[in-house]
């Protein structure tokens, strides 16, 4: 579970140009604001 003012776990994802980014690149370089957001794909 993801806790504020923890460390986030690495990850990767895709960027919009293809290439994969990972998280640990912005580390010393850049803030990041990460939003995890729960939405339920059914029926509302």
């Amino acid at each position: 579970m993801l806790r504020y003012g923890y460390e986030a776990p690495a990850f990767s994802l895709p960027s919009t140009s293809g290439r994969e980014v990972t998280l640990a690149e912005f580390k010393g370089v850049s803030d990041v604001v990460l939003l995890f957001y729960c939405y339920d794909w059914g029926g509302i």
